[in-house]
């Protein structure tokens, strides 16, 4: 519970079944104009989740998208409550994996409802922001809904930064002078990034008409730039995400482009040393027909001379190829 003009707040953790849940309800539904209240649920049951809508007045519609836990980042507007999905992620260096959640964010008149799916907590962060800094409070309940996108956007933000740094480690091992295949690490990384990009992009025309939707007393004009902000950021780490995505393509192009001159090179060695076996085996095969009738089969130097031939032969065929790289 808040008060918007003295930044006061009041905490109570209960069960959607505990008479202290059933006191703050009372209490949600006799707020004051100065008052709004925050409610916060993780991973409810649609049992849970029916029982409170009913008390909020909720759509059912509303229902559905928070307890499915399966929307797209998307803006919904059911009567004078407004409806924001958005996807939590963090990336999971042990793993190099990035790890998604969902946020469903219902701001009503003198409440806001989070429902949260996922490990990632950012409801906590943006409680700390606000008890951090109580004069966001007299937007009321956007307050919340404002720092609730922000530590979302922030968290995009640093997950970008961590992919980046991953990316950079991944070119290193790419353009080393080790012949290992990075492939498999590349796609890896790619599939973590279009899961990324599946988060982040959505949400970037939601932001600019989030709050097109309210009436003038319920968007006072001062808050306007506070979400602009928030879009700004977010459309800085879209870019970044999409940065990401081209160069993991050229990465690859690179990491395909490598395998190739490492099968080339490959195919040169086995090459030359064919070309360097097939003058003894000339020489041999001749000199093993038995016809009666052949130079030098009788010659007592014959058989040095023809040893001789292919290993002279062989030197001056080694000597070329390793001086113009074959070997």
């Amino acid at each position: 519970m808040y008060e918007e003009r003295s930044g006061r707040s009041e905490t109570v953790e209960c069960g959607l079944d505990d008479e202290a849940c059933r006191l703050v309800l009372k209490r949600l539904r006799g707020l004051g104009e100065d008052e709004f209240g925050w409610v916060r649920l993780v991973d409810p049951t649609e049992a849970e989740f029916v029982q409170l809508a009913a008390e909020l007045s909720l759509h059912p519609l509303a229902v559905e998208d928070a307890v499915q836990a399966r929307q797209r980042p998307k803006r919904e507007r059911f009567g004078d409550v407004l409806a924001v999905a958005l996807k939590t992620l963090w990336y999971v260096e042990e793993e190099a994996a990035v790890e998604t959640g969902e946020l469903m964010v219902f701001v009503g008149p003198r409440y806001v409802l989070t429902v949260r799916h996922g490990e990632v907590d950012p409801v906590a962060e943006a409680a700390r922001r606000l008890d951090a800094d109580p004069s966001m409070l007299r937007f009321g309940p956007l307050s919340v809904l404002h720092a609730v996108l922000d530590v979302v956007v922030d968290a995009y933000s640093g997950a970008a930064e961590t992919v980046r740094a991953a990316l950079n480690g991944l070119e290193d091992r790419v353009f080393s002078s080790s012949r290992v295949d990075h492939t498999e690490d590349i796609y890896s990384l790619k599939r973590e990034v279009r899961e990324f990009r599946d988060a982040v992009q959505p949400l970037v025309p939601v932001l600019p008409g989030l709050l097109s939707g309210l009436a003038e007393q319920e968007r006072p004009a001062k808050v306007l730039p506070y979400f602009r902000d928030v879009s700004d950021h977010l459309h800085r780490t879209d870019t970044e995400v999409r940065t990401l995505d081209e160069l993991l393509n050229s990465v690859l192009d690179a990491q395909q482009a490598r395998v190739g001159t490492w099968q080339n090179d490959d195919m040169r060695r086995i090459s030359a040393w064919a070309a360097i076996f097939a003058v003894p085996t000339m020489v041999a095969g001749v000199y093993g027909m038995n016809f009666e009738h052949m130079p030098e089969l009788g010659w007592s130097f014959g058989y040095p001379l023809a040893v001789g031939l292919m290993v002279v032969a062989s030197g001056l065929l080694h000597r070329a190829f390793r001086r113009n790289g074959w070997l």
